[in-house]
């Protein structure tokens, strides 16, 4: 089956999530995980399917006592499996929660369990910035917030570090690559500081 549109991904995702903040966060990891496989050589349209799809059943079944094959993310990778999605993409999205016990052996389940808490790092910071850009958001003020545990709570800073570690991807270095991925594509992401906020997206799902 050919690879599935990004259309078509995205109206999955608007389909079952109401959530705008939510959107926004499949987004940033989108566009983290296009820069990643630019970066490696990868299949930029799979990569980044798998980070806008990533967390669509979420919202639906929040998994709040992480059962490793009920709802989230196993209830949205039926879905997928049952519509034909690449095999890769539905292991990866598996494997970004550590509770399903799935393990990360590909470069793309690997960098998706890497980029996902960043990126709801980053989005945290540059919301609290007066600006609310994420142009104004550096590494080592991110470097800076991964230290504070009252800062994001949601954020399991272990994840990032882990991530970056079997990427083989040195830590300031990888912030920069999601930093400047969302930076590029703040305007899509809602990240240009312009506006009131309704609520405060979410850090991370699982």
């Amino acid at each position: 089956m050919p690879l599935p549109s990004r259309s078509s991904a995205l109206s999955l995702v608007h389909e079952w999530t109401a959530s705008e903040s939510l959107r926004k966060h499949m987004l940033s990891v989108e566009c983290a995980m296009r820069a990643y496989a630019t970066r490696l050589g990868e299949d930029v349209e799979l990569w980044g399917l798998t980070g806008l799809i990533h967390d669509f059943d979420y919202e639906r079944f929040p998994n709040a006592s992480q059962g490793a094959d009920v709802e989230h993310p196993a209830e949205g990778v039926r879905v997928l499996r049952a519509a034909g999605w690449p095999e890769a993409l539905c292991e990866a999205v598996l494997g970004h929660a550590e509770y399903t016990g799935v393990s990360r052996v590909t470069p793309l389940a690997k960098a998706l369990f890497a980029v996902d808490e960043l990126t709801g790092l980053i989005t945290a910071s540059a919301l609290v910035k007066p600006s609310r850009a994420v142009a104004d958001v550096d590494v080592p003020g991110i470097r800076k917030k991964m230290k504070d545990k009252a800062f994001a709570r949601g954020v399991n800073r272990d994840d990032i570090i882990q991530g970056a570690a079997a990427l083989e991807v040195p830590l300031d270095e990888h912030i920069g690559i999601v930093l400047h991925a969302m930076q590029a594509d703040a305007a899509n992401l809602g990240l240009v500081g312009l506006g009131p906020l309704s609520s405060t997206p979410p850090v991370g799902d699982a």
